[in-house]
């Protein structure tokens, strides 16, 4: 269950419920919360009754609504998640003034193997399944479409057919393979024969997307032009190839400051040819994979953002959903709007690998907008050591959100209360990330101005995205599944977003 699919209240008066836990703690929180209601005042003689026969809890109260009326009594039923609840140990009951809560013991933390493998109930149609719980890999990716003979991408909002069969899928090269040559043969073109340059343009010439073939990273299909189905793109000609390098605000490029006199001092005519002719060997079209620009397009860091690149939606040929982008080039205030390097970036959770859509034999069913952002999220926040981010639109370069992470680590289920008693299955609990957030869109300058402030005294990271609307609609859902006193900490909004 993404946020975005979360269960939608058609009675303002209902009551809602929200599951939470940690990882590795064994005690589970269950908030109770209805609009316009002071518990603490007009619910007294609170009750829970444990049946777990019928996977619901009863929670039962004399109900004081009006002052003078004597009580009437009153119940609601919440469904029980996939955990394991002590229940030799006391429960903690507590009526606050906008919600009830509950705190349960477990035998075992939620996260713990043997909950996670655990058969609740044989046949259970709201069982998870196994790959649901673990995090988005690349590896699985491959090697699933690696043993198909051929694979066509569709559009998972209106099922159109997208591109021809795919039949070749390779993983993306990392953003900093170069370095990793550059730190172990050395940076300049006389070490070992230039033999770093040597491998870097073999290694950038045989990663090239042509007819057929995928490139994949962890949030991204990358394929031709020639692939796509139903649009047209201009033809950009031979501009690319008399054009060697493209220039990248990270500072990577094929010259560097210090081959000159290195190679003044050991001049070397055959090693000086060959090295310009490695350089030559690699045309335009391949430069921007060189530099990293065919990286992760979906949420793009700071050293790999360039002025000279833009990136440009595309969008399902027949209901004209996003779909993914392609860079191209915006040189000297000229842009040219054929896609760099022939390629597009089609996103995971926009597309589907078979139809109907989003069935088991669909490989990227599990991909959403939020599980890719939360992945990203976590492994930047691993690299930097930072838990702050401001995530800016990748076209006008403006901030559009404002989050801290406060917890990578929370499992959550949320919805409706029951007003009847009904039979039904165990319902799941989901990773999640509880973080707080501030959507910028809107911002006055001097807010802006402040965000500055905090993002330059917390050296906080930029991040630079296309789908960053949907990922704010998305947290502004979530937060409303807490009561009215959890949804704010130090002045910003508090959510979830699933892992």
């Amino acid at each position: 269950m993404s946020i975005s699919e979360l269960p939608a209240t058609k009675n303002p008066r209902k009551w809602r419920f929200t599951w939470e836990s940690n990882s590795h703690v064994p005690v589970i929180r269950l908030y109770l919360f209805q609009a316009n209601t002071k518990p603490s005042s007009q619910c007294t003689d609170l009750k829970v009754t444990i049946l777990s026969d019928k996977s619901l809890l009863e929670v039962t109260w004399l109900d004081k609504n009006q002052v003078g009326s004597p009580a009437t009594a009153a119940s609601l039923w919440v469904p029980i998640p996939r955990v394991l609840i002590d229940v030799d140990s006391p429960i903690n009951l507590r009526a606050l003034d906008d919600h009830i809560e509950v705190k349960f013991v477990l035998i075992l933390p939620v996260d713990h193997p043997i909950v996670s493998n655990f058969d609740f109930e044989a046949g259970d149609e709201n069982a998870l399944e196994e790959d649901e719980l673990q995090p988005l890999q690349l590896d699985s990716d491959l090697m699933k479409l690696a043993s198909c003979e051929d694979v066509q991408f569709y559009c998972r909002s209106c099922s159109t057919r997208l591109t021809t069969s795919i039949r070749s899928f390779k993983e993306m090269p990392s953003v900093n393979w170069r370095e990793a040559a550059d730190n172990w043969f050395g940076t300049c073109c006389c070490s070992f024969g230039g033999v770093s340059e040597k491998l870097v343009t073999k290694y950038a010439n045989s990663y090239t997307c042509s007819f057929g073939m995928c490139l994949m990273d962890a949030t991204s299909a990358v394929i031709s032009k020639d692939d796509f189905i139903g649009h047209k793109f201009p033809d950009h000609g031979s501009q690319n190839q008399s054009t060697v390098t493209v220039n990248v605000d990270h500072g990577s490029q094929n010259e560097r400051p210090h081959d000159h006199e290195c190679c003044h001092v050991h001049e070397n005519k055959d090693q000086n040819q060959t090295h310009g002719t490695i350089t030559n060997e690699l045309l335009a079209n391949k430069t921007s994979l060189l530099n990293g620009l065919l990286g992760n397009s979906f949420m793009v860091t700071s050293p790999y953002l360039s002025k000279s690149i833009n990136w440009s939606e595309i969008s399902c040929p027949n209901c004209s959903c996003l779909l993914g982008a392609y860079p191209h080039e915006n040189l000297d205030g000229t842009l040219n709007n054929s896609p760099l390097n022939d390629t597009i970036h089609l996103f995971k959770c926009f597309i589907s690998t078979c139809l109907p859509v989003g069935t088991s034999n669909d490989l990227f069913r599990k991909y959403t907008l939020e599980r890719m952002f939360t992945s990203q999220l976590l492994e930047n926040a691993k690299d930097e050591l930072s838990f702050r981010t401001v995530v800016r639109n990748l076209q006008t370069r403006s901030p559009m959100l404002q989050i801290v992470l406060i917890n990578p680590n929370s499992w959550c289920s949320f919805g409706d209360c029951m007003d009847e008693m009904v039979q039904i299955s165990k319902i799941n609990m989901y990773p999640m990330i509880k973080v707080l957030f501030s959507d910028c869109s809107n911002k006055t300058e001097s807010q802006l101005r402040n965000l500055n402030e905090w993002a330059t005294k917390n050296q906080v990271e930029d991040v630079y995205m296309l789908m960053t609307k949907d990922l704010s609609e998305s947290l502004e859902l979530a937060n409303t599944m807490l009561p009215p006193s959890h949804v704010s900490l130090q002045g910003l909004s508090l959510s979830f977003l699933r892992r």
